[in-house]
This record gives C-alpha cells, structure tokens and sequence, in this order.
C-alpha cells in the first residue's frame, strides 16, 4: 500500500507533466498562428490577458508573480 507521501508525489508529477504539455501545446498555437495569422486566435488572447493584468496596476503584477511561482514550483 503506498503511503500519502508516495501518492501525493505521483499525483504533483502527473500534473506537472499535463502543466508542461498545455504550455507545448500553447507555444505551438502561437508559431503557427504567427505563421498563419488568425489561425488559432491564441495571439489575440495572450494579447488580452497580458492587457488586463497590465490595467489592474499592482494586483495585476501580484498575480503574474503568483503565476510565475506556480509554474516554477
């Protein structure tokens, strides 16, 4: 029977590899939206995301370094 430890370690790296597949997967829509513009729109919604963190001032900046920390962790 694997302990809470060994469950929890397995369950964060499951998550960590599906964090890391979306961000492939974002990158890629990027490229080929670059190349074949209006293709995927996901240019656009980063454009958006990054414009409404940029209005909320310093909460905007909090939650993009919370982001971050997430995504480092």
């Amino acid at each position: 029977m694997a302990s809470l430890r060994d469950t929890l370690n397995s369950t964060t790296g499951w998550l960590k590899d599906i964090f890391d597949f979306g961000i492939a997967l974002v990158l890629l829509f990027v490229v080929i939206d670059i190349l074949f513009p209006g293709t995927t729109g996901v240019v656009e919604n980063i454009g958006g995301i990054v414009s409404s963190l940029a209005t909320e001032g310093i909460v905007g900046l909090i939650a993009l370094l919370v982001f971050l920390w997430i995504y480092k962790s």
